[in-house]
């Protein structure tokens, strides 16, 4: 759990740093957010290699090696002197993090009794978003004291303390004569699918959707998708044991697990920000803004655990994805006015989101596959969550990319001499200029200017708004596969002898 509860903090301290960073390295928000989709995307590929290196090595020698790297690519992140050293050393911990996590949800998930799974897996979940909680909140302080570097080294004590402590208390094995199959052909296709398409989504604004270059990252994704998929029908040894999704549960926990794993960490990464580019808020505010929020879960994890063990889970999914829908939809009319304890209450509604949805998801997941397949199910609904979260916020913020310029340009549009109320405005402003003893030849030029800006931070503001909106709308699609899943519980219960 120390070392589940790192690694998720890890992926969530950069974010309210991207500001500082774009600055540092001259680099735009489609770029930044690679930091955070990057990492998530490695952890993504590193899910799939967690069960094969545990039956390899053990437990204790999986957690070991993981631990190493997320130290070293923490080091390599906090001391980088240019954005390529910045990013490998994420992906670097990414891929560590994507191994430690399913190892910590099949550890849990084992060592507690058959009538106490849900309780289990409410505990695994709180250290899981825990980290991205409260990740913000220490990134800010942290840039408060120091600088943007130390929210890359913030983690690195307790990934020291989650070492020792795996080599004390993590079973081990001896090592096999013969190593077991890994199908790296696929694992390479995935990979590339993953480079492919979160690099086209990133470069798409700046060099052009139908450049060649865009065209070719996009073409790489699609064929190492199509590969990758087709490596887990007919390899021999597949990543993902695609005999797991026969289980109609399963398919459809899976599926919640990818919509609500792309609502969570789209939270993390927008809200912040959301206050820090149109309410002006500092990276300490931001992540002070994230402390209730984390604190909440504290209560809202273990008893959505336990609860899970008393009634229905598509009830609990249910309850989970309205509040993630509704805090969503909510925020699409906030402003620059909001207070910002109305921004806490919706982040607050969207961490009772994932508390209803997340350790639910898990036990209906696991708790249908037989105890053999138990790691095998953990490492791919893990896999699915990150997907879902690396690849939907990618594309949320290329639809942000694309909506602020389009707003800006239907502002633009209006600001004619037919305007009566920006004429008013431009003459109200060159009244100010003068009296403020500002020479005449600067007037004009200090009026559009000052109009532009406006014009950029009311297009920005809406730009948010159809972001938030889309988020709502990809929690609900969770609804359908909430109620396939219930009706398959019914239907194997009234099987049961």
């Amino acid at each position: 759990m120390v070392a589940t509860l790192t690694v998720a903090l890890a992926g969530s301290t950069v974010n309210v740093a991207f500001p500082e960073i774009m600055g540092a390295f001259g680099i735009g928000r489609d770029q930044a957010q690679l930091l955070s989709t990057g990492y998530f995307a490695a952890q993504t590929a590193g899910m799939l290699l967690s069960a094969w290196l545990i039956e390899v090595i053990g437990e204790r020698r999986t957690c070991t090696i993981a631990l190493i790297a997320f130290l070293l690519g923490g080091l390599m992140s906090g001391f980088a002197d240019e954005s390529g050293s910045l990013v490998l050393g994420r992906v670097m911990q990414g891929v560590s993090s994507g191994v430690i996590q399913p190892l910590g949800m099949a550890v849990t998930f084992r060592v507690f009794p058959q009538e106490s799974k849900g309780l289990s897996m409410g505990i695994y979940s709180l250290g899981m978003v825990m980290g991205p909680s409260l990740g913000p909140t220490m990134g800010g302080l942290a840039i408060a004291e120091f600088s943007w570097r130390a929210v890359f080294l913030l983690s690195l004590p307790t990934a020291f303390l989650a070492l020792i402590f795996c080599n004390v208390f993590l079973p081990t094995r001896n090592l096999p004569k013969q190593l077991p199959r890994f199908d790296f052909l696929g694992f390479l296709f995935l990979c590339a699918s993953l480079f492919g398409f979160l690099l086209g989504f990133s470069y798409g604004q700046r060099l052009g959707w139908s450049s060649g270059d865009i065209i070719g990252l996009f073409a790489i994704g699609i064929i190492g998708g199509v590969g990758f998929v087709l490596r887990q029908l007919y390899g021999k040894s597949p990543l993902v044991n695609l005999a797991l999704f026969r289980n109609v549960q399963f398919s459809a926990a899976a599926l919640i697990a990818f919509f609500t794993g792309c609502a969570f960490l789209s939270s993390t990464f927008m809200l912040p920000l959301f206050v820090q580019q149109i309410q002006h808020y500092s990276a300490l505010d931001a992540g002070l803004m994230m402390i209730p929020a984390g604190l909440s879960l504290l209560i809202l994890f273990p008893l959505a655990g336990r609860l899970t063990d008393l009634i229905s889970p598509q009830y609990m999914i249910y309850i989970g994805l309205i509040f993630f829908a509704a805090a969503y939809a909510l925020m699409a009319q906030s402003d620059v006015n909001t207070p910002f304890w109305t921004i806490v209450g919706l982040t607050l509604l969207m961490r009772a989101g994932t508390a209803f949805t997340r350790p639910v998801t898990n036990t209906v997941a696991l708790k249908s596959l037989p105890t053999e397949m138990v790691h095998q199910g953990a490492s791919s609904i893990n896999f699915i969550r990150k997907l879902g979260a690396a690849l939907g916020t990618n594309i949320i913020i290329v639809f942000l990319e694309w909506r602020i310029p389009f707003h800006g340009d239907a502002f633009t549009s209006t600001q004619t001499g037919a305007s009566e109320t920006g004429q008013e405005m431009s003459d109200a402003l060159m009244r100010l200029f003068a009296e403020a003893g500002v020479p005449e030849t600067v007037r004009a030029p200090g009026v559009f200017h000052y109009l532009g800006d406006m014009i950029y931070a009311q297009a920005s503001t809406m730009g948010y708004h159809d972001a938030f909106m889309v988020l709502a709308v990809v929690a609900l699609l969770g609804v359908f596969p909430a109620w396939v899943m219930a009706q398959s519980g019914r239907g194997k219960r009234a099987r049961a002898p």
